[in-house]
């Protein structure tokens, strides 16, 4: 059993990281979209994106949407990751990507404060050393503008709040079908932004919807693997991950755009690797420990 347990939480960690990279692609899509249109309707028509994946899987797998098990703690879950969504799509509008992901980047220590108070899970000092290294090396490679203490930071902050609670439920909802709460997450956001669009509506060519459509496709793709993550693996162990997502936005820039890293950068994701390795030593240690006394 302990051998098992140790594989599941590297399989854990394996489908936070993919989930974290699609998280990239989501965020640099949703900042190019949120200039031309408002929030509510990006929300609303991503849950339309998502449902043509989501739909075919539900029809595939028989997954039974009525799971009324602990459904005060899911209609929360639903909220907070709404709002963070919001509030993430929202700080973009005004602040630079960097520095939104910046405050964001602060959901670790969030998530691994909640885990222990929260959840009951056992956060060892190594792990809290880990997320200290991280965000360090995020601060070193954003090198967050003078904007970052601008009008928009409240809300960028309060989302990486909702962001870490988002997480937190998650993880207590782990005896809950995957599908299940990644269709309602995004229903709910769904008609949380559709109840906006009478009072702010631009509509979309035909390329922009598509675009739209694909947020929610990445979107939908980064939360089922998060969700999966999530009911394998404490989320104590999983938020160091987090800070990958300035790792993935400098591979992508590389690949995409051909931006040569600068120093900083280069340092900053040094730090975040090595966060992770910590992370990862400590969980190969925890895995050793357990065979041992098996």
């Amino acid at each position: 059993m302990p051998h098992l347990n140790a594989a599941s939480r590297r399989r854990g960690v394996i489908l936070y990281l993919v989930a974290i990279f699609f998280f990239g692609i989501n965020d640099a899509l949703g900042k190019w979209l949120v200039a031309d249109y408002p929030v509510g309707e990006m929300l609303a028509l991503r849950a339309v994106g998502a449902a043509f994946v989501l739909a075919p899987m539900v029809w595939r797998l028989k997954v039974a949407l009525s799971d009324r098990r602990r459904l005060g703690l899911q209609a929360l879950r639903i909220l907070f990751m709404a709002v963070d969504t919001f509030c993430f799509y929202y700080a973009t509008r005004t602040l630079p990507l960097a520095d939104v992901m910046t405050f964001y980047m602060a959901a670790p220590i969030i998530i691994t404060a909640l885990s222990a108070f929260a959840l009951g899970e056992e956060v060892e000092p190594i792990r809290w050393a880990a997320i200290a290294i991280g965000f360090v090396g995020v601060l070193v490679a954003l090198q967050p503008s003078p904007h970052i203490f601008s009008s928009a930071s409240p809300i960028a902050l309060f989302g990486a709040l909702m962001y870490g609670l988002g997480q937190t439920t998650t993880r207590a909802l782990r005896g809950a079908h995957w599908l299940h709460l990644v269709v309602w997450q995004f229903a709910g956001a769904g008609l949380i932004g559709a109840a906006t669009t009478p009072f702010a509506y631009v509509a979309p060519g035909p390329f922009d919807l598509a675009l739209l459509f694909l947020l929610g496709v990445t979107a939908m793709t980064c939360f089922v693997f998060m969700t999966k993550a999530l009911a394998l693996t404490p989320a104590s162990v999983l938020a160091p991950f987090q800070y990958t997502a300035i790792l993935w936005a400098t591979l992508l820039g590389w690949i995409v755009w051909r931006d040569a890293p600068s120093l900083p950068i280069a340092l900053g994701n040094g730090l975040i690797i090595a966060s992770g390795l910590v992370v990862l030593h400590a969980e190969r240690a925890r895995g050793a420990a357990a065979a041992g006394a098996v």
